[in-house]
């Protein structure tokens, strides 16, 4: 069987397996296996531990630039009054600015699910309200006593 070997310190080119074990083994380093589905495969000779160490270190990397997403709540009733609705618009604002998605949505209680309609058109005016900061995911949609609209952030 043979492997094409890469890197810095070899002669690069397709050699036996067993020339290439002899080769990292001269070099005093390890015969690591790249990419095992190409034809042949692809092999670097290396320092095991070190490369183990690097993967770990740009694992870390990555996860330390992926973004976290804070998703914060604001709970409705569907005869929320107009001073309610204000206070609770202005807080979705800061949320928005600093860059939380927020998941808004109506409770109905008992026999108020009669006012569905109420519920939606409240959302749909929520969204509409903070378009300017985000941009609602999917229309309003009822979940068993809920109705619910998630707003996500627009890109500064």
């Amino acid at each position: 069987m043979e492997v094409r070997l890469v890197g810095d310190n070899v002669p690069q080119g397709v050699y036996p397996i067993a020339q290439a074990i002899r080769i990292a083994d001269e070099q005093n380093l390890d015969l690591v296996e790249i990419a095992p589905n190409a034809q042949p495969p692809v092999c670097r000779v290396i320092d095991y531990q070190k490369f183990l160490y690097q993967q770990k270190r740009k694992e870390k990397e990555q996860k330390q630039k992926s973004a976290k997403v804070v998703v914060k709540e604001i709970r409705f009733g569907p005869q929320t009054d107009e001073h309610d609705y204000n206070f609770k618009l202005k807080h979705a604002q800061e949320f928005l600015k600093e860059g939380s998605k927020v998941k808004a949505y109506v409770f109905f209680k008992g026999r108020s699910i009669l006012f569905k309609e109420q519920g939606e058109l409240l959302l749909a005016r929520f969204a509409n309200d903070l378009e300017e900061f985000g941009k609602p995911e999917q229309m309003p949609k009822l979940e068993g006593k809920r109705m619910i609209v998630n707003i996500a952030p627009k890109k500064q």
